[in-house]
């Protein structure tokens, strides 16, 4: 059993490694991981003062945890220092390089120092099979082990449903970029474990684009910033520039003016809906190759599948939320695949904005209103004083009526709000809606006509 490569929280931080050649060894990323609680950045939806994590933690008291986030979002910073502010020992293993035979060794001595509090913290443990995870579960429910378990993908989907009743789940987001930024500057001044020996300064501005590159990924950004003072004189003052040059060599757009971010966004949803899909492949895949979160893409093609296209082609929601599962759970460079599918399939849909419309006018209604009551007929009926209230008494079920269609009214002033189009499969809803209100108005003449003296 190799102690160095589970991680044993009893030995030396990478950030508590001295001397010259130690430090150029470790990187920055890893010299800087933050070693309490308070010095966590971004995730204040769990790490706030009122919030569960740090309460649990406060007391001790905690049984297994799964953090679940994209990455450089700090799952195995937050698994080390809940180690040590628990004065837990700490083992840690990463799902793809371990075996069975290591972690029935991490068990069998968890076992023998349960007086340790021993955390195993495995890395991606998506990763591991059924048997796997199987294996986790007496020694979980035992308390031999804390286990803390990170994934950048759904656990509902790769955790096995024991192991995932047995833990506490919590959701960590992309670090904002103000929070990032701030990491950034740290770093470049901290004499003790970040790039202060170095005597760098840099513009604001290249904070600012060094946290838009890495996309709420800390160790990207960490890792950029260590990459571009290594390259300059000691000294050295970086700006605009200096940030261009290390940009270009990664084949990433750097935006000065803030905008191209939203420009390419704005120019692929507008080749979609304008149905060119060669312009959409373009933006699309020149925002993938300067950088930006496949997910990004994913969700406004969500957005647009119902904005755009709607009831014209309903499959375009579908494929619009098979690729953004796909970049969640299989990421890139694979998932681009699935976005070059999304992409050209709405391009070449049908386009109809009616459930825009629709929504518009029904949110304008109940905004401006006076807002209606629930009809009498409609309300529930179960129980005995909804009976005694006269509670849906005189509903009419549609199914005993020819074609489903009772000619009942299902609001108590009438209002119309959607209106499909002509495009794609529109044209058979709409003649579809056109015979349903002919045949509601023909049957709710009738009953007006058999209730007359």
């Amino acid at each position: 059993m190799n102690d160095e490569s589970q991680g044993d929280f009893l030995g030396p931080e990478p950030s508590e490694v001295h001397g010259s050649g130690a430090r150029a060894a470790v990187p920055l990323a890893a010299r800087m991981r933050p070693r309490r609680l308070e010095e966590m950045v971004g995730q204040t939806h769990l790490l706030g003062e009122d919030c569960l994590l740090p309460k649990l933690l406060k007391l001790n008291e905690f049984g297994s945890l799964l953090f679940y986030g994209p990455p450089g979002c700090g799952k195995t910073t937050l698994a080390r220092v809940i180690a040590q502010q628990t004065g837990s020992k700490f083992r840690q293993i990463n799902a793809v390089l371990s075996n069975v035979a290591e972690m029935r060794d991490i068990l069998r001595l968890a076992r023998y120092e349960a007086g340790s509090r021993t955390i195993l913290f495995i890395d991606e443990i998506h990763r591991f099979n059924k048997a796997q995870q199987d294996l986790l579960l007496p020694d979980v429910e035992e308390g031999n082990i804390r286990l803390i378990g990170a994934t950048t993908h759904n656990p509902g989907f790769y955790v096995n449903a024991p192991l995932l009743s047995r833990s506490h789940l919590f959701r960590l987001e992309p670090l904002p970029e103000a929070a990032v930024e701030l990491a950034l500057k740290n770093a470049l001044k901290d004499e003790e474990r970040g790039l202060g020996r170095h005597r760098c300064t840099a513009d604001t501005e290249v904070f600012t684009g060094l946290a838009r590159f890495a996309n709420g990924d800390m160790r990207k950004a960490l890792n950029a910033l260590e990459t571009i003072v290594l390259g300059q004189p000691l000294g050295s003052h970086i700006d605009v520039d200096v940030l261009e040059g290390f940009s270009k060599e990664r084949q990433i757009r750097y935006d000065r003016d803030e905008d191209e971010h939203y420009n390419h966004a704005s120019a692929l949803i507008k080749s979609i809906r304008g149905s060119d899909p060669d312009a959409s492949l373009y933006w699309g895949f020149k925002m993938l190759a300067g950088g930006e979160d496949p997910r990004f893409i994913a969700r406004r093609l969500v957005i647009l599948a119902s904005e755009d296209i709607g009831l014209a082609n309903s499959n375009a929601l579908l494929v619009a939320n098979a690729a953004f599962r796909a970049c969640e759970t299989v990421g890139p460079p694979e998932c681009e695949y699935a976005l070059a599918h999304a992409i050209l399939f709405l391009a070449t849909a049908h386009k109809s904005n009616s459930v825009t419309v629709a929504m518009k006018k029904v949110k304008h209604a109940l905004e401006t209103g006076p807002s209606q009551e629930v009809p009498l007929w409609l309300r529930d009926g179960h129980g005995a004083a909804s009976k005694a209230a006269g509670n849906g008494k005189e509903y009419l079920y549609s199914h005993d009526f020819p074609e489903g269609i009772s000619g009942q009214s299902y609001l108590n002033t009438p209002m119309q709000f959607f209106e499909p189009g002509s495009s794609g499969a529109e044209k058979s809803i709409a003649q579809r809606l056109e015979y349903l209100r002919a045949s509601m108005k023909e049957l709710s003449q009738k009953d007006q006509n058999e209730a007359a003296p």
